[in-house]
């Protein structure tokens, strides 16, 4: 992701050098643009300043998978609402429905320029953040702004240590030994800028300060002014012509401007064929000077006539003769006076007009050559790049959730209808088109807490009214359960639990999954999934996880629900299974055995229990990668691990944690989701023939949402 300090850095520029390096090499890349203010010129069809990329993307590489989202208003009312969560799930559900087979994709960051919108340096890490990406900050040398930067770059450190902005990779510095203003050597003529301003002692102040910059400098472009020629059609644009004479050679060049007042003894000195010539009609004799300069064939661009509103129009009737239809360089006129056309100088963007393809190529070119030629090698070998610690973004296994329940949409029925969180996150799956949810419950009691909640239910949950239907299911229960002595009584009597008679539409196969948990507690229900829907074969126990979505990874916990103090088979059989529920969705497993201890560095039963566990798990599974008896902080730290575990493939990898009992368990995942705040999503029961969840009675919505979708996907 490309996030840019400063104004005029050339972000566009360098993005579309970039690419055109990937495309030459056949690799597979894509842009993004997630946020982006749109500017349109209609008359010229012409896409300007922050829509340079879509331009270029258009018309340059339309082979490129390129996606832009939201306008920077609708950004702004996302923000203003407190709907930044929504925000993201957009940017990043259609980020990766869009990008599935690039080798790399290249972010464009919203710019600094945006200062009525105090939100856009958030916004750039936070979508950093979701998308995993890498940041490369690019900075050009623009009044003091290096200075500040340094002191920015300090302030990342310092949040960098605190986890708050990650991924940040190095820094691109663009238009090395500038002058403040590009437009300075386009009018250089006029105000003589070129004699007071030294390029050399520019980049002798730079260098200096490239050396107090932390971060690594992956690129390092020297401002060039044969960049800077612009066209005469872009002079049309600027000043909107109407009135132009001549041969309509709009794609001269122009890099000086000459203006002729009254005195135009020397102007002939300055001229050349980047020169646009500017002329008042007031000059006396002016036509004379044109038809000079056409007759002896002076070399110029252009020439530009000023105050035309006094004696244009009679200029361009009285002398529109043969000798103008000859003219071989264009002829603009404008109503503006002569020193309002220089002042309007000054406001020439010479980064404007993006449809020059003449020019996007020799920038590209140019850039290229001076950005780090081994970064851009390793990103192009990124299926050898090193991987990091934990592969799996957090932005990433949601989606992957979200997508495959999406694909499956199983029916989920909930016993607790009643609870509005239930409601509520029943009707965000049906609008998201998650699951087909089905609700136990009174139907008008349940509308009636929707609309106390300000909950709008959506048309597609199904409810259920089960005090209807329980008769239906009463010689079921009796059938299954008569050889634990089961009587028809006792049966209505069971039934009257709305977890029970979910369990039976589970077991009948009504529905393909139940979520349960918010009211009840865990016994209460996978107590009747064990009684009527049974374990897997070969499966001795029910077990549970919870994922843990840090900031920047996806960790399992398990078992933090169910069994109270396991044995060493048993935690045996815990750890097989947390590894497969990872492994299902999407994460390798790496599984780590908790203990007070590491390795030989404790003593006593606990200790032991967890060397057997983990010495039966290697022999049922010796490819799974696993350790034990391993301390937390040796696990997930790699720097605890040198000290601790250096010869472990496990320390400071782990992305399974199998704790040794349900107290420490339980605990430690609870004090880990309410200290930082993370979303968990849990619990989640394993070793059931047909998917049961519990949730916690403390589950937020997104928790229920989540959940749903893991029950979608047990289903297959």
């Amino acid at each position: 992701m490309f996030i840019s300090y400063g104004v005029k850095v050339g972000l566009t520029s360098i993005i579309a050098s970039i690419v055109n390096y990937f495309v030459k090499d056949n690799i597979k890349v894509g842009v993004f643009k997630p946020i982006s203010r749109f500017l349109f010129n209609r008359r010229y069809e012409c896409e300007y300043l922050s829509e340079s990329t879509t331009y270029i993307m258009k018309n340059y590489y339309p082979n490129v998978n390129y996606l832009k989202l939201f306008d920077i208003d609708h950004v702004d009312f996302f923000v203003r609402m407190n709907k930044k969560n929504i925000l993201m799930e957009e940017i990043l559900f259609n980020f990766y429905s869009v990008f599935k087979e690039e080798d790399i994709v290249l972010v464009e960051g919203l710019s600094q320029s945006y200062i009525r919108y105090p939100f856009f340096s958030d916004l750039n890490y936070n979508i950093a953040n979701i998308l995993n990406a890498e940041i490369v900050y690019v900075i050009s040398e623009y009044e003091n702004v290096f200075y500040d930067f340094n002191r920015y770059i300090k302030l990342i450190n310092s949040n960098y240590l605190n986890c708050v902005i990650k991924n940040v990779f190095g820094i691109i510095l663009n238009k090395i030994g500038s002058p403040k203003e590009d437009y300075e050597y386009f009018i250089s003529n006029i105000f003589n800028i070129s004699k007071r301003f030294d390029k050399s002692l520019r980049l002798e102040s730079s260098s200096s300060v490239f050396k107090k910059i932390s971060l690594p400098i992956l690129g390092c472009i020297p401002w060039n002014i044969d960049l800077l020629s612009v066209r005469v059609i872009d002079v049309i644009r600027f000043f909107d012509i109407n009135t132009i004479l001549g041969e309509e050679c709009y794609n001269r060049r122009i890099n000086s401007c000459v203006l002729c007042g009254n005195d135009i003894s020397n102007f002939l000195n300055y001229c050349n064929l980047g020169s646009l010539l500017i002329l008042s009609c007031n000059i006396v004799n002016v036509l004379v000077i044109v038809y000079f300069i056409f007759v002896n064939n002076v070399k110029v661009s252009a020439v530009l006539l000023t105050d035309c509103y006094k004696n244009g129009k009679v200029f361009i009737d009285k002398f529109n003769i043969n000798f103008f239809k000859k003219i071989k360089f264009p002829l603009l006129f404008v109503n503006y006076g002569f020193e309002e056309v220089v002042l309007m100088l000054r406001n020439f963007n010479l980064q404007m007009f993006w449809d020059d393809e003449i020019r996007v190529k020799k920038i590209c070119n140019h850039i290229i050559n001076y950005i780090d030629n081994n970064w851009l090698i390793s990103l192009k070998n990124v299926n050898v790049n090193i991987k990091k610690i934990f592969s799996l973004s957090p932005s990433l296994f949601c989606y992957r959730l979200l997508e495959l329940s999406r694909k499956y949409k199983k029916r989920i029925v909930f016993p607790e209808g009643n609870d509005p969180r239930i409601i509520e996150a029943v009707s965000i799956c049906a609008d998201k088109k998650i699951a087909h949810c089905v609700l136990l419950g009174d139907i008008d009691n349940i509308r009636k807490i929707a609309n106390l909640y300000g909950i709008v239910l959506h048309k597609d949950v199904e409810i259920i009214n089960p005090i209807l239907l329980r008769e239906n299911y009463v010689f079921r229960l009796l059938n299954l359960r008569k050889h634990r002595g089961m009587t028809e009584l006792l049966a209505r009597k069971q039934l009257e639990d709305n977890v029970m008679f979910g369990t039976l539409m589970l077991e009948n196969n009504e529905v393909d999954g139940l979520v349960s948990g918010v009211v009840n507690t865990t016994a209460n229900t996978i107590r009747p999934a064990l009684q009527i829907i049974k374990t897997l074969p070969n499966v001795s126990l029910v077990s549970s996880v919870f994922f843990m979505l840090f900031p920047d990874y996806v960790l399992v916990y398990g078992d933090c629900a169910v069994n109270v103090n396991p044995t060493a088979e048993q935690l045996a059989e815990i750890a097989i299974q947390s590894s497969d529920t990872a492994r299902l969705f999407g994460i390798s497993p790496i599984v780590a055995m908790m203990s007070y201890a590491t390795g030989t560095s404790g003593f006593g039963s606990d200790v032991e229990k967890i060397k057997k566990a983990t010495l039966l798990v290697k022999e049922k599974r010796p490819l799974l990668n696993i350790d034990g008896p391993i301390q937390y902080d040796a696990a997930i730290s790699r720097d605890v691990a040198i000290l601790k575990s250096p010869n472990s493939l496990v320390a400071g990898r782990a992305n399974v944690f199998i704790f040794p009992d349900l107290n420490s368990g339980n605990i430690t995942y609870k004090a880990v989701q309410r200290s930082v705040n993370l979303l968990s999503i849990g619990p989640i029961l394993q070793g059931i023939r047909k998917p049961v969840n519990d949730l916690s009675r403390g589950a937020s919505v997104d928790d229920i949402v989540y959940t749903v979708a893991v029950t979608n996907i047990q289903a297959q």
